[in-house]
């Protein structure tokens, strides 16, 4: 029981604690962006991939509520951590902040993690509950029939002839408003950032980094983050700029050729 108390009152237990929320939140960041990225495939295949999440009913709350724990964890020690930082340094003015040391990264650490707080909000509002930009995609709303088995690896997600939710259509007529893209690009561009430092903060923290392949973690985090935020400028870079085209017959193609024609 002490030993679970120290994880919330001491510094080096809170510092384990953003490790490994930090650790569950960048593992859903990147399986949410390889779900993702099905919008490059046939829409049977993504909207099936969506109908599946939704058919695990309980489990799929009780994993929502775990990464909004996590999430909630990470804030709250972030916080209290940096509250702490700054009492220990007290009042003392310093006449120059010895960054010379410190990644890049670590520098914007709380100003990244603000804005990407501020989208995971928006991001829930727009695509998830549906409060915010639904103007741009009210008609994909409705459900579609499933043209054809579908599978991940061999696995059944969805039988032809399921009606699901058109989330192929919802996410190119959401992208397909330049100030909606480019403010996810930006925001994911921040989360990278946010990344890069976290994810090498946490071999730190659990005492996994060592001075022999220290430099061999910071580039293999490096390309990470980098392709992490690659695939995540892909989709709505590609749509906005009209790269990739919705799939004839789909309400995103019936959509954005209207809003094209009223122009």
């Amino acid at each position: 029981m002490n030993l679970f108390a120290n994880l919330f009152t001491s510094s080096i237990g809170r510092k384990f604690l953003m490790a490994l929320t930090g650790f569950v939140l960048t593992g859903f960041a990147f399986g949410h962006l390889v779900g993702n990225l099905q919008i490059f495939g046939e829409p049977d295949h993504i909207n099936g991939y969506a109908h599946f999440l939704q058919s695990l009913g309980p489990v799929l709350w009780l994993v929502r509520l775990a990464l909004l724990a996590a999430a909630g964890i990470h804030i709250w020690a972030a916080v209290v951590l940096t509250l702490e930082s700054k009492c220990a340094r007290g009042s003392a003015d310093y006449g120059v902040h010895r960054w010379l040391e410190a990644a890049w990264a670590s520098r914007y650490m709380r100003m990244s993690g603000l804005v990407v707080l501020a989208f995971i909000v928006y991001h829930l509002l727009h695509f998830t509950v549906g409060l915010v930009g639904t103007e741009y995609y009210k008609g994909s709303l409705a459900a579609v029939t499933l043209g054809h088995d579908v599978r991940e690896f061999g696995f059944p997600l969805a039988a032809k002839g399921t009606e699901v939710h058109d989330v192929y259509s919802m996410i190119f007529i959401g992208f397909s408003h330049p100030l909606v893209a480019g403010f996810y690009i930006l925001a994911t561009g921040l989360l990278a950032v946010h990344l890069l430092h976290g994810m090498e903060s946490l071999f730190q923290t659990l005492g996994l980094r060592n001075a022999k392949w220290s430099c061999c973690l910071r580039k293999a985090v490096a390309a990470l983050c980098l392709l992490y935020f690659l695939g995540n400028l892909a989709i709505p870079g590609a749509i906005a700029t009209g790269l990739l085209k919705p799939a004839p017959g789909t309400t995103a193609a019936t959509v954005l050729a209207a809003k094209a024609a009223a122009r």
